[in-house]
C-alpha cells in the first residue's frame, strides 16, 4: 500500500485538490485517494480529522500532514528529487516559480466569477469587472513561458511541471466559460486537455452528483 494519501473535495469543483492530484499522477507516484465532499453537513468534522485549516487539500504522508496545494507539490519535490517537479535550467526553474507563485495568489476576479465546474458548459458567463484582465495576464504567462522556455514540448516550460499543475484549473475554466485564446493559448489549453491523467479528473467530476450552489450559476 502507498504511504501518500491525498484528501480531496469535489473533483466536479475542487480546482485547488486538482493540481497536486494531477502532479501526483504526473510523476507517476502511487498514492490513496481520500474524498470528502464539500460543503456538506459532514464536511468539517471529517476535514478537521486531517486538515488544520480545515480545507483540502491535504497530504499525508506518514505522521506529516501538508495542507496548501503548492505546499504539497514543494514537500514531494523534496521527497522525490530524482523527478523534475521543476524546470533544470535555473532561469526557468525561477520563472517558473515565479508563475505559479502569482496564480497561487492572484486572479481573484477569475476564481470568483468563474468557478471551476466540469459538468457545465457556460459560454460568455462570468465576464465580470476585472475578469478580462485575469485572463490577459494569464494568457501573457502562458505566451511568455511557451516563446522562451517551451521549445522542447507543449507544455510551459517544456515538459510537465508543477506550473502546469498550477494552472490545469483554469485551462478547465476557459472551456467551461468558451474563453477567447490567441492560437499559443488555444495549443497550451488542448496539450493540456489532452493528458489522461486530466482526462480521468474529468470524467470522475462529472459522474459526481453533488451539487454546490455557489458554483452554478
Amino acid at each position: 500500500m502507498p504511504d501518500l494519501t491525498l484528501v480531496i473535495g469535489n473533483k466536479n469543483y475542487s480546482s485547488w485538490s486538482l493540481r497536486p492530484w494531477l502532479a501526483m499522477k504526473q510523476f507517476g507516484l502511487e498514492f490513496q485517494e481520500f474524498r470528502i465532499p464539500l460543503y456538506t453537513p459532514e464536511a468539517v468534522s471529517q476535514l478537521s480529522q486531517y486538515s488544520p485549516s480545515r480545507k483540502v487539500p491535504v497530504l499525508l504522508h506518514g505522521n506529516q500532514q501538508v495542507w496548501d496545494s503548492l505546499a504539497i507539490c514543494e514537500y514531494l519535490a523534496e521527497e522525490f528529487p530524482h523527478l523534475n517537479w521543476w524546470p533544470e535550467d535555473k532561469n526557468a526553474r525561477t520563472i517558473a516559480r515565479c508563475v505559479s507563485a502569482e496564480m497561487h495568489s492572484g486572479f481573484q476576479q477569475l476564481r470568483q466569477n468563474m468557478p471551476m465546474n466540469c459538468r457545465a458548459k457556460l459560454p460568455g458567463r462570468g465576464m465580470a469587472l476585472g475578469v478580462q484582465k485575469d485572463i490577459d495576464r494569464v494568457t501573457t504567462i502562458w505566451r511568455d513561458c511557451r516563446e522562451k522556455f517551451g521549445i522542447d514540448g507543449d507544455m510551459l516550460f517544456g515538459q510537465f511541471t508543477i506550473a502546469d499543475a498550477m494552472f490545469a484549473p483554469v485551462v478547465l475554466r476557459f472551456v467551461t466559460y468558451d474563453v477567447q485564446l490567441d492560437h499559443i493559448a488555444k495549443n497550451y489549453v488542448e496539450a493540456i486537455l489532452a493528458i489522461p491523467a486530466l482526462q480521468e479528473w474529468i470524467k470522475a467530476g462529472k459522474a459526481e452528483q453533488e451539487v454546490i450552489p455557489a458554483y452554478e450559476f
